[in-house]
């Protein structure tokens, strides 16, 4: 097989985040087909993170919060699981000092790399930088949804990011209705555009047998905020207290919303764990207990928690968006049941007329996907099965090479 020297560029935190999960994948799997990496990515002044498999050494990394970047890391969701500022803020010297920034990043470790392909993270502002800076060089980029949010809500930085990743060799859609939602935003050939998907760890995330049900065991996993829709989940739990179930919280948020989330929850009593911010290895220990899992999100890109949790045995319940049908449709409604949404008022917040439809809906889903886990604590599904085969890394990966392939035969 020809060999590749592959860079990956990320503008936040690779340890701490979905795509930065996805990142580490992609090299630990080019890694098994003797494909050489380096890794780009913003971080905090003062630290260089501890990643699996690779040492720091193999990776550059942009400075935020430094005299360069006095400013923290820009967070591609507007709450991060970390200190992090808004891309909406991203303005005059701010916008010069961080496109400055990395473009010496990046022109330091391509000329000390060498790489044949780089491959960006998010089709927004960093994406359209690399190809920017490096034409002659095959850029793929993997649209994680969450960036689609912000080239709404951006309008300052629209003209230069659809400009620029118009230019990009290869776009990894996670579904079909991403590809077209891409095609419509960017007017990018729909042939350009290679619907590939997310994956999780088949290795970490295993089933073990559900405890009888008893006490049924809710997980969300998750930042807590609105538009994950959680003040939406633990409201409609307050409506059927009398029953026997626990809900685990595993994630974390920041500020108003996030406060308002825990006064929820204390509100809850004893039948809320609140485990905060979980390792990967601690999130597939609580999933191999909890018998549902539940993300009643108003937006998302695909998140891979949901992938984890099947592969982990639990039932699920989460909202119906986009693509979500195409992946997840063939299963049973008592594996996995999704929620039809309303109209929204904005991309992810429901009409206030509409939060208590919402919350019955949610009630009466998780009350009949309890009355499952007590007819059958383990799922029997063989569709479930295979979306979880679907979407293993080495199947993700399988697909991504494929891709890198066709954009260096460009």
């Amino acid at each position: 097989m020809t060999h590749f020297n592959i860079m990956h560029v990320i503008g936040q935190r690779p340890e701490m985040t979905g795509s930065g999960i996805y990142l580490e994948a992609m090299i630990r799997e080019s890694q098994r087909y003797g494909l050489s990496t380096y890794r780009v990515a913003g971080v905090p002044a003062g630290t260089i993170p501890s990643l699996k498999d690779r040492p720091p050494t193999e990776g550059a990394f942009v400075f935020f919060e430094s005299p360069s970047l006095n400013f923290p890391v820009t967070g591609m969701s507007d709450v991060m699981p970390y200190k992090s500022s808004l891309f909406r803020d991203l303005k005059g010297k701010r916008l010069t000092a961080y496109k400055s920034a990395f473009t010496q990043v990046l022109e330091h470790a391509a000329n000390q790399f060498k790489p044949d392909i780089i491959h960006t993270n998010h089709l927004f502002l960093l994406s359209a930088l690399v190809k920017k800076r490096f034409p002659t060089i095959p850029v793929v980029a993997t649209c994680h949804g969450t960036e689609l949010r912000q080239y709404t809500n951006c309008p300052h930085l629209r003209r230069y990011v659809k400009r620029h990743c118009r230019r990009l060799d290869k776009i990894i859609a996670l579904t079909t209705d991403q590809k077209r939602e891409i095609h419509h935003l960017f007017g990018i050939p729909l042939n350009q555009i290679v619907v590939v998907g997310g994956g999780y760890d088949h290795r970490m995330f295993t089933r073990a047998p559900k405890s009888p049900a008893g006490t049924v065991h809710i997980l969300y996993a998750g930042k807590y905020n609105r538009s994950k829709g959680v003040p939406w989940l633990l409201k409609s739990l307050m409506k059927i207290e009398d029953q026997d179930w626990h809900l685990h919280l595993a994630g974390s948020g920041k500020g108003r919303e996030y406060d308002h989330c825990i006064d929820l929850a204390e509100k809850l009593g004893q039948k809320v764990t609140d485990h905060g911010f979980v390792t990967h290895r601690r999130l597939s220990e609580l999933m191999k207990k909890a018998h549902v899992q539940v993300l009643p999100s108003f937006f998302e890109g695909l998140p891979l928690v949901l992938f984890e949790g099947l592969a982990s045995g639990c039932r699920i319940i989460t909202t119906e968006l986009s693509g979500f049908k195409e992946i997840f449709g063939k299963a049973d409604k008592e594996t996995i049941d999704l929620i039809q949404l309303p109209p929204l008022e904005t991309i992810d917040r429901p009409y206030r007329k509409d939060e208590s439809m919402l919350e019955d809906a949610l009630r009466q889903r998780i009350l009949d996907m309890m009355a499952a886990v007590r007819k059958a604590p383990d799922i029997v599904d063989p569709h479930a099965e295979e979306i979880a085969s679907r979407y293993t890394w080495p199947r993700i990966f399988e697909r991504t090479l494929s891709v890198y392939k066709d954009a260096v035969k460009k």
